[in-house]
């Protein structure tokens, strides 16, 4: 296949099919460099035409919560008062600098997704 930028949609499908065929090429080959290629230029078109947007920050405090298996009281431990905690749940009020810090380092939230403005 003739590797070309993925100017359309019918361009990005057929690279996706070329991808699947040659998905377990070996590395350092004719075919790995395709392969290596064809994933770039994927990537790319994907994150041009289907961004992600970045979480909401509370649902990702929900979420690593839950996954942590910690309630609202381990919260409030980490970030201030039963009231705070509350209002940050809610919507009510922002993460301030250091709660943000806090919650990246205790909780592992990535501090970009913290940042983000609450929807």
């Amino acid at each position: 296949m003739e590797i070309k930028p993925l100017k359309t949609e019918q361009h990005y499908h057929e690279a996706l099919l070329r991808l699947e065929q040659i998905f377990d090429a070996a590395p350092g080959t004719d075919l790995g460099d395709e392969l290596e290629i064809l994933g770039i230029l994927i990537e790319q078109y994907e994150e041009k035409y289907f961004p992600i947007d970045l979480p909401d920050p509370v649902e990702a405090i929900k979420f690593r919560m839950d996954q942590m298996g910690l309630d609202q009281k381990d919260l409030t431990k980490m970030i201030g008062s039963k009231s705070r905690t509350s209002d940050i749940l809610n919507r009510k009020r922002p993460l301030s600098i250091g709660q943000i810090r806090i919650l990246h380092n205790q909780l592992n939230i990535p501090a970009d997704v913290l940042l983000k403005q609450p929807i």
